[in-house]
């Protein structure tokens, strides 16, 4: 995707060099207290852990009330709006402008999915997938043959994921940790089904040297990926009193994108924020709330995609950044934001343009 954007990251820089990570210190003259994540010297950290499993019941308080768009004049929240059933819902359409699904689409059936994938591609054979005749599969951006290249030939049993599953586009997103041979890396999914067959398969697949911002390499961190799990608690479902509906999930990660980094609203004082598990910065680092909405001009990070799992309160956006194709993810309830989580790997385009 070409950056068209007049408010690009790098307007809002006094040089390339001073850029840091998205999401760090991004704007020049932002909280001089953080610094960037270590260079990589070596490979990702972190070993161990299962795959997260659906849980029940969140945690903590909520704010219900505040607008997820922030600043003056936003609208009132609507607590528990658009609750999404568990386990039915109609996909309307497909990550990239496709037409609609028919068919119903359940969470059961995009976790089913999103399971049967892992152990696929940990088996290097995709042969028990539901695969449509027209499937499309990229790798960092690359159009590539499914379990005849990229990671389908080297990669391990499923460490750890939390994803996101959305039955009114039946679609899933995942943020994962997965073997690459020997070093665990990080992992990005994203799943479009029709007639409960996957017609695209997206990934970012984070290897040392993948990750680079004005040529300098940041290094993941799969420990604090798997970390977040317990933290974050991404895919606890959020109570129905504290939910946010679609609108305002897909709007906050609109205003992020359109603004950014001026459209980082309604973050807790405890939000961290992360790229390849790599920072973990407060989620207001280098970044402020405007009280514009998007829509005139043109978006600093043009969004390609954007969709959301009301039940577990998450946003999910994909875009271009400085070289980097990009999954954003973030939690919510009750209007305020608990994590920002991005998997972001070098490409010249996202391959879905």
């Amino acid at each position: 995707m070409a950056d068209h954007g007049v408010i690009s990251t790098l307007s809002v820089c006094r040089s390339l060099a001073a850029c840091l990570p998205l999401l760090a210190l991004i704007a020049c003259g932002g909280d001089g207290a953080n610094t960037p994540p270590t260079p990589e010297t070596s490979g990702s950290g972190g070993t161990g852990a299962t795959s997260t499993s659906e849980s029940v019941g969140a945690t903590g308080g909520g704010g219900a009330g505040a607008s997820p768009t922030g600043g003056v004049g936003g609208g009132a929240m609507s607590a528990g709006s658009g609750a999404e059933s568990a386990t039915t819902g109609t996909a309307t359409g497909t990550g990239t402008g496709g037409g609609g699904n028919s068919t119903a689409c359940t969470r059961e059936l995009l976790k089913s999915t999103i399971d049967a994938y892992f152990e696929a591609l940990a088996a290097h054979d995709p042969s028990t997938l539901p695969l449509a005749d027209s499937v499309k599969f990229t790798e960092n951006g690359k159009a590539l043959t499914l379990g005849q290249e990229g990671l389908w030939k080297t990669a391990g049993a499923l460490k750890y994921a939390h994803s996101a599953l959305d039955t009114e586009t039946c679609s899933s997103a995942s943020q994962a940790v997965v073997p690459d041979g020997s070093m665990d890396i990080p992992l990005a999914l994203r799943l479009k089904l029709q007639g409960q067959e996957i017609t695209e398969i997206e990934t970012i697949a984070v290897r040392p040297g993948d990750y680079k911002v004005s040529g300098q390499n940041f290094a993941s961190n799969t420990g604090a990926i798997i970390a977040s799990g317990d933290t974050v608690k991404w895919e606890e479902p959020v109570p129905e009193d504290e939910r946010n509906s679609r609108d305002e999930l897909e709007g906050w990660m609109e205003k992020y994108f359109w603004m950014f980094p001026r459209g980082v609203c309604n973050t807790v004082s405890n939000c961290k924020r992360i790229e390849n598990g790599g920072g973990s910065f407060t989620c207001s680092a280098g970044a402020s709330c405007d009280p514009g909405q998007p829509g005139s001009g043109s978006p600093a990070l043009p969004p390609r995609l954007i969709f959301a799992d009301v039940e577990r309160g998450i946003g999910v956006g994909f875009t271009m950044f400085m070289g980097n194709t990009d999954m954003h993810m973030f939690k919510m309830r009750g209007g305020q934001v608990y994590g920002v989580s991005a998997f972001l790997g070098a490409a010249s385009s996202s391959g879905w343009e």
